[in-house]
């Protein structure tokens, strides 16, 4: 079932997880939030089948991901989820043939980006995803650079560029769709921890 180009179809999506990283993380006056809300889309993702992409920008220099992402994802290939993990040293996501490769081997078209930081990696990656035709949702609690501003001028920037400017939670409802199945309980039990 296609559920159109504005929610998301748990069917057709794959969750992108871009450079959530210890360096990065400590100098990120909102990093706990993201990594919490990070850690509930990983958990979703598992629940609904969708593939994860996790990336980590030029680690020997910015670290390993924080340890609660590598938990998350770790319990997420246990309970059957295509994780995907890789290295790079671009900006841009899809400068990267490996991530391209990874995306395209999901043979999904709907990507829900988020990390850090927002003005950086994930609006790069957002923008050239959607220049590419893919449909593409950014939660904008699960995102977050050193400056406020630059948060939010990246928003505004992907928005206009045709990316869906999104929350955690609206993605993860509407990736469950309705109220009366057990992965609507399961979906509960990851909003209230």
């Amino acid at each position: 079932m296609h559920r159109g180009e504005l929610l998301i179809d748990k069917n057709d999506f794959v969750l992108v997880v871009v450079d959530i990283q210890e360096r990065l993380a400590a100098a990120m006056e909102d990093h706990c939030t993201v990594v919490t809300s990070a850690v509930k889309l990983i958990r979703l993702a598992a629940l609904v089948g969708a593939p994860i992409i996790v990336t980590r920008q030029y680690p020997e220099g910015l670290g390993a991901n924080v340890p609660e992402i590598d938990e998350a994802l770790l319990g997420a290939a246990r309970a059957g989820a295509r994780v995907h993990a890789l290295d790079k040293t671009a900006f841009c996501c899809s400068s990267e043939s490996a991530f391209v490769e990874a995306l395209e081997s999901t043979g999904r078209h709907q990507a829900v980006v988020l990390g850090m930081e927002t003005h950086i990696c994930v609006t790069q990656t957002a923008l050239a995803l959607a220049e590419a035709g893919h449909r593409v949702h950014v939660p904008a609690d699960v995102c977050c650079s050193r400056n406020v501003l630059n948060h939010e001028i990246s928003l505004d920037r992907m928005r206009a560029g045709g990316v869906q400017v999104t929350t955690s939670e609206s993605v993860m409802y509407e990736a469950v769709a309705k109220a009366d199945t057990d992965e609507f309980r399961a979906l509960l039990k990851i909003v209230k921890d």
